[in-house]
């Protein structure tokens, strides 16, 4: 682009420049373009040349009455997205820091994730962040990586790290099926087949993702329910409306009280889940998202602890 690889003036073009280049190829034209960003065509026009002529690029050719990128428009287009969403986070990073601390921790939590553990972790970030506001959204599957990739959530437990971010291992989840005890599946006296279960209702949780398109685990069951909440089908499995596939660290109370009973299946009587925990930016996390992440690590290593259950251990974050 014939800018000298040692040129340490600074940049050339302005942000806005790199804006007005990027919502004319959103927009879809200059006119669309200017009512976007609020401004007169002729402004978005002239941040547009002013940028090629920094540049010494064409970044669009006519088509008729549209603008169509050039090759180098289409390398420059790229680049102001990334520029432009790197400026974004500076400067939210910067107002939380000039706060002190983040005033909003929004926080993705898969629902297999064990309720009573994440409100140990919570509570444990209430006593040090009592001014700090926790927005918690307890998803499913695409819902989870929705919040990540669309920077609702700041910090997510997850079963899936989306394409573009990085995850550590926070924790297995050993997932069993069960009903009722009074369920007829636990009076058959022998042990559960598939056919079996193809003959009984299932519970299921739905998909919190806008597509709603991911399913998990068995699904077989010619008769389903599907809810939205966790609470929901496990109470309606303790009703003995159904059978489910819970992790076993989330429907520990109602195992301990008899509510529900695991199935003794012929085959896949348990499967394994992974959870990761994953940042939207690490590089921008506020210190009270840093600190809430430190926390559900810990929390969750004391769970496996007492348990006597092995955990990944991720690389510690510094406290910033």
């Amino acid at each position: 682009m014939n800018i000298p690889a040692g040129d340490r003036r600074g940049p050339r073009v302005p942000l806005e420049h790199w804006r007005a280049l990027r919502a004319v190829v959103e927009a879809g034209s200059y006119a669309a373009a200017a009512g976007q960003l609020h401004k007169s065509q002729s402004a978005i026009t002239y941040a547009v040349q002013k940028l090629e002529q920094a540049l010494g690029v064409k970044a669009f050719e006519a088509h008729g009455r549209k603008a169509a990128l050039t090759a180098a428009g289409q390398v420059l287009y790229r680049r102001a997205g990334a520029l432009l969403d790197e400026a974004a986070a500076l400067e939210a990073a910067a107002v939380e820091l000039a706060k002190g601390g983040a005033a909003e921790v929004r926080l993705a939590v898969e629902t297999v994730f064990p309720t009573w553990l994440l409100l140990q972790a919570l509570q444990r970030f209430g006593k040090e962040w009592p001014a700090t506001r926790v927005e918690l959204f307890e998803t499913v599957l695409g819902g989870t990586e929705e919040a990540l990739t669309g920077r609702h959530a700041d910090l997510a437990i997850t079963g899936t790290v989306p394409q573009g971010f990085l995850g550590d291992p926070l924790l297995r989840l050993r997932i069993i099926a069960v009903t009722a005890p009074n369920h007829p599946l636990q009076r058959l006296g022998r042990a559960v087949t598939q056919r079996d279960l193809r003959r009984h209702r299932q519970l299921v949780i739905r998909d919190s993702g806008a597509s709603r398109k991911r399913d998990a685990g068995w699904l077989a069951a010619e008769a389903r329910w599907t809810v939205s909440h966790k609470a929901t089908s496990i109470r309606a499995a303790c009703m003995g409306l159904g059978f489910a596939w819970y992790p076993e660290d989330v429907v520990r109370d109602e195992l301990a009280a008899g509510r529900l009973k695991q199935l003794q299946l012929e085959t896949g009587a348990e499967r394994y889940a992974d959870l990761y925990l994953a940042f939207a930016d690490s590089d921008y996390a506020s210190p009270g998202v840093v600190r809430l992440a430190e926390l559900l690590r810990q929390t969750v290593a004391g769970r496996c602890a007492a348990a006597g259950h092995e955990r990944p251990a991720p690389h510690p974050r510094k406290r910033r």
